[in-house]
């Protein structure tokens, strides 16, 4: 696979030369290929925010650098701006930033700024809104009248009109129930295989990454241990837990099912996978 955006020594220091200095980042070495879903996990303060926000140039470097197809998006203030489109992030409770009156102006937003023709923003507008489930009877409305998950839905609709190659969402589900959640991860998912764009995402929840990504980047203090596929990253139940982190409950039952003499597959990471491994050790049992 290809990487289409990559860190190569970053690091970022908050308050340089003050009392109140605080070393984010250390020397990262990070990837994300084309048409890849992958997670970035890590305790409350570990990085992840900071980093994703170097990968469309919110933030730029102390040192090290970030590639965009192999170019730095630093290299002059054209590819730093063309960067900031097509690497789409959508923040943690995104819809504390909607602003404008209606929620069609609040999507056409990003559109805009690319300096789309009205027919182009109209169209993008449209196929954001009901691609994320929003009828055309609320395009005329305040975003201010919907409801929580609506207005998370307005907020990713706004980031996916600008067709991002790169999609990164920080925490996207966070406060949502759970079949607001699965909703949310789902118009993700079709996102990413429409457009076949790249997918980062930042979670807490152990089971969503677990069940969505294809590579788990860990981040901790403010350096990337390891990383790997979800079972591989799960294997490291004991660093994991010193993190501050876990693996999904569903690894735990069948962790401690080994560690009592049950010959089970331990690698198990969704509930999908345990339900499967079950049957098929009914169906050796009964054979």
């Amino acid at each position: 696979m290809n990487p289409i955006i990559q860190t190569r020594q970053l690091s970022h220091v908050y308050s340089e030369g003050t009392p109140f200095r605080r070393e984010a980042l250390r020397q990262i070495d990070f990837h994300a290929d084309e048409g890849e879903f992958l997670a970035i996990i890590g305790h409350t303060g570990s990085g992840k925010s900071t980093l994703v926000q170097h990968l469309n140039g919110l933030l730029k470097p102390t040192s090290g650098k970030v590639l965009l197809r192999g170019e730095d998006i630093w290299r002059d203030p054209k590819a730093t701006r063309a960067a900031r489109f097509e690497v789409g992030l959508v923040f943690q409770y995104p819809e504390h930033q909607l602003f404008e009156e209606t929620v069609y102006k609040d999507i056409a937003f990003g559109p805009r700024n690319m300096k789309l023709d009205p027919d182009e923003i109209d169209r993008r507008v449209r196929w954001a809104a009901k691609f994320v489930d929003l009828r055309d009877d609320q395009l005329e409305k305040s975003p201010f009248e919907l409801s929580g998950g609506q207005k998370r839905r307005i907020a990713i609709a706004g980031v996916i009109a600008m067709e991002p190659s790169v999609l990164i969402l920080d925490e996207p589900t966070a406060g949502l129930d759970p079949v607001g959640s699965e909703s949310i991860m789902e118009n993700i998912k079709n996102y990413r295989q429409e457009k076949h764009a790249t997918i980062i995402l930042v979670s807490h929840s152990m089971e969503e990454v677990a069940k969505a990504a294809e590579r788990l980047v860990v981040i901790n203090d403010a350096a990337i241990p390891f990383s790997g596929t979800p079972a591989e990253v799960f294997s490291h139940d004991d660093e994991l837990r010193q993190m501050g982190l876990g693996i999904p409950q569903v690894t735990r039952v069948f962790h401690r099912l080994r560690e009592m003499g049950l010959d089970i597959d331990p690698s198990v990471y969704t509930i999908e996978q345990a339900k499967a491994a079950i049957l098929a050790k009914g169906g050796a049992a009964s054979c």
